[in-house]
């Protein structure tokens, strides 16, 4: 009886799940499509913003819910800003510049940008062109800044 209780106690801490598939072969294994929360964030200027708005200096609402953000930006003043990196490690985000005449502007309530390939940090902002190749970036965070890829 302990012997049972042991073994599954045990066997909890080592769990494997598995959507569509009775071998999960990692902690979560999905064997099908996988839907990402998406937001369009809009400027607070605009009728019928998003829930998260680029604004001006200082001014910004804190990006902290959803996976795929597209960004609206409206003027070269607004500001999009990520949380702190400490507070939400492993996060990871895909920022998308949907306008077609304004830069995006990428901030940190806390932690540094890093290229991919890169040990020196990038200044802030992080700028997301609206005509260009970087238009969409994937930010991760890994619990003290944040890294991301073009």
């Amino acid at each position: 009886m302990i012997f049972g209780f042991v073994f599954t106690m045990s066997s909890i801490g080592y769990s494997q799940v598995g959507i569509n598939t009775t071998t999960p072969l990692s902690t979560l294994d999905i064997n099908g499509n996988l839907n990402v929360k998406e937001l369009g964030i809009t400027n607070s200027n605009v009728s019928g913003s998003g829930t998260f708005n680029g604004g001006p200096s200082g001014s910004a609402t804190q990006i902290s819910d959803g996976v795929y953000i597209s960004m609206t930006p409206n003027s070269g003043s607004d500001e999009f800003i990520l949380p702190n990196a400490v507070n939400v490690p492993g996060r990871i985000y895909i920022l998308r510049n949907i306008s077609n005449s304004v830069n995006a502007k990428i901030y940190t309530f806390g932690g540094q940008f890093f290229a991919k390939d890169s040990n020196t940090a990038t200044s802030a902002p992080l700028i997301m062109p609206y005509n260009a190749i970087l238009k969409t970036v994937i930010i991760i965070s890994d619990g003290q800044n944040w890294t991301y890829i073009f």
